[in-house]
């Protein structure tokens, strides 16, 4: 069973953020700033952020950010028992527990819509995306993985409809039984909020090249849907289990590996007009693209026939959002990429991503042009807000 535990965002503060809050307070007081004072820059700093949202002139709009209606939780604890699944709710937060993996402690502001938008408001962030993430619903039989599809999809359009200014959604597939999720996806597109679809970098195990979802592909492309990715099952097996690198490594590769099979396995040239966004900056497509470029030159597993174009040329067939953590590695991917093609993401609300996702875009050397397009204009155009 894989777990996921090391992932959570307890409710309160973390031990990690009160050590870095704390190193933070004491460096300002050794270079002889107050508490207070200290207290008053951080105020400022919102402020600020706020005013240069106001000088851009467009609504800032998060791509990457999670959810999980109650009535989901709810169809994991009962419909999900006779896959030994479990949902619990603690004075620490809640966790679940399915063949997917274990996941908690999680906060109820993952629930909660309230703390969510105040969230946001403290943050200067005007519209999330959202999207299921582990234990998603590929783990179930055909039954289950409709059942939760279908109550999470009515979940997160209800939370749309409860925050329409606020709230849009991508929608969850049963995807290993393709009849299924084609109905899902014709009955949930339809559903108030619903902007795109999320898909995991694999499905139990299947590459996104498989055959399988062929058809579900051409009817995502005829919809004119984006596809979100994100990172599922984590390449590394037992050498990453320490240290968190089934994270801290195995996701960023894991989307790069999906990505290549996207581009290698001909689904981005059999479906023209599909658009996928890769979470994490990409992962590590953008800094390998040279490797994998001089691969396909030289390597005879590629077939040149079905692939005629290297595949730094598919970079412009997907769109990357902005958590990364490092200013050089994302000025790097707006270099490679284009600003046109980056996305404001949080990976709300886990520890591995931003807290305030706008403060890590002040530090960034781009023009206002390019900082108005990732703030929310990309996205705008990508949701159609």
């Amino acid at each position: 069973m894989k777990t996921n535990e090391g992932c959570s965002c307890v409710e309160g503060l973390s031990r990690r953020k009160i050590l870095k809050a704390g190193i933070s307070a004491a460096a300002a007081v050794a270079m002889g700033q107050s508490a207070e004072s200290f207290a008053e820059s951080q105020t400022e700093r919102k402020a600020q952020t706020k005013q240069a949202l106001r000088a851009a002139g467009t609504r800032a709009i998060d791509i990457h950010a999670h959810y999980y209606p109650q009535t989901y939780l709810d169809a994991i604890a009962e419909d999900g028992k006779r896959f030994n699944a479990t949902y619990r709710m603690t004075d620490k937060g809640f966790y679940t527990t399915t063949p997917a993996g274990n996941l908690g402690p999680l906060p109820v502001k993952i629930i909660d819509l309230k703390q969510r938008i105040a969230e946001m408001d403290d943050n200067g962030v005007a519209v999330q995306a959202v999207s299921l993430t582990t234990p998603m619903n590929y783990w179930g039989d055909a039954d289950l993985s409709l059942k939760l599809a279908s109550v999470w999809n009515d979940g997160a359009s209800a939370a749309h409809l409860a925050y329409p200014t606020r709230l849009v959604a991508f929608l969850t597939l049963p995807m290993l039984y393709p009849d299924h999720a084609i109905d899902e996806l014709n009955r949930a597109s339809k559903l108030p909020g619903m902007r795109g679809v999320y898909l995991g970098t694999n499905i139990e195990g299947r590459d996104l090249d498989d055959p399988l979802f062929e058809p579900i592909y051409a009817r995502i492309e005829a919809l004119d849907l984006p596809v979100f990715l994100h990172p599922l099952e984590p390449l590394g097996g037992n050498r990453t289990k320490a240290f968190y690198l089934s994270n801290l490594l195995g996701n960023p590769f894991e989307t790069a590996v999906a990505a290549c099979h996207l581009i290698f396995g001909g689904v981005m040239d059999r479906y023209p007009k599909l658009r996928v966004n890769l979470p994490h900056g990409g992962g590590a497509l953008p800094q390998l693209i040279g490797r994998i470029d001089h691969g396909w030159e030289v390597r005879p597993e590629i077939d040149h026939a079905k692939m005629p174009n290297p595949p730094s040329t598919y970079l412009q067939r997907f769109t990357y959002d902005t958590i990364v953590h490092s200013k050089p590695v994302m000025e790097f991917v707006i270099r490679q990429v284009g600003a046109e093609r980056v996305l404001v993401g949080s990976d709300y609300c886990f520890d591995m991503g931003y807290d305030r996702p706008l403060e890590f875009l002040e530090q960034i050397d781009m023009t206002s042009a390019q900082r108005k397009m990732i703030l929310g204009d990309n996205a705008a155009r990508l949701l159609k807000l």
